[in-house]
């Protein structure tokens, strides 16, 4: 294994992918699973799941599919029992699914804002509460992830209902955290910047964009990077991080202390 098993704790793990067809869930299963991770994997999509499962497999551990849809609250808890049984129970879950719904805030109305609270928040509140209800149950304890953005820390200019789920999302967190401590549930969330992914994917364009812009780094960063996070805050290696938000974005909250630019921006 590429990762050292024995310093990330997590040989035998059950981790729990929501979202895990593609993007940030693929890299984040492939990477517990080279750890020695099992994994469930949760997708709209079955060829997306089962393309994913046979990678898991190939790092020799066990992979179960679930086609699903997390946004409807009917089938969250038929997922999450269906992810225990394949797996015998879920030691970390990995929650991925979320997007922007682009437009100002006088362009957006109440059911745009309802479908940008569920599909960032709502659901990740039932899929956890239920993740960490069998994990109080089985006395196991166990981590939980959101994933958040640097849209919750800061303004979201055309993308307003977006950065307020993804600013509840790190208020959920924080109170996870601490509710769920004493039965050792730790809870976290990934903030990630910009980001290739298959729906935003790269082009000649966007990576000169990116070159100029304000991100230190000065490009997107990538879905192994975030896979890469997650690994390490499912693990024993943050066996001490609770109620924390982990930005993966290349400097670029950092960057907004500097609105003139940065040093050397404009050559």
């Amino acid at each position: 294994m590429a990762e050292d098993a024995s310093l990330l704790g997590l040989a035998g793990r059950r981790v729990l992918v929501i979202g895990g067809g593609q993007g940030m869930g693929e890299a984040t299963a492939r990477h517990v699973s080279r750890a020695g991770a099992d994994v469930a994997l949760v997708d709209l999509v079955a060829e997306r799941a089962e393309a994913v499962a046979a990678m898991v497999r190939a790092n020799g551990r066990r992979a179960v599919t679930i086609l699903g849809d997390v946004l409807e609250d009917a089938q969250i808890p038929r997922i999450v029992a269906e992810a225990e049984a394949g797996l015998g129970g879920i030691d970390a879950l990995v929650s991925i699914v979320g997007a922007a719904r682009w437009g100002s805030l006088m362009e957006t109305t109440g059911a745009d804002w309802d479908a940008q609270m569920a599909l960032n928040l709502r659901y990740f509140f039932l899929v956890s509460k239920a993740v960490a209800g069998g994990m109080i149950r089985r006395g196991t304890g166990g981590c939980i992830l959101g994933i958040a953005s640097v849209d919750g820390q800061r303004a979201s200019p055309m993308r307003g209902a977006y950065g307020a789920a993804k600013a509840g999302l790190i208020s959920l967190v924080q109170t996870m955290a601490v509710e769920w401590a004493p039965h050792g549930i730790r809870a976290n969330a990934i903030a990630p910047g910009h980001i290739v992914t298959p729906r935003l994917y790269d082009t000649p364009h966007r990576q000169e964009a990116y070159a100029a812009s304000l991100i230190p780094l000065r490009r997107r960063g990538t879905i192994e990077e975030i896979g890469k996070a997650a690994l390490f805050l499912v693990s024993d290696l943050a066996s001490y991080v609770n109620g924390t938000v982990l930005d993966v974005d290349g400097g670029q909250l950092a960057a907004n202390l500097f609105p003139g630019g940065l040093p050397g921006a404009n050559g």
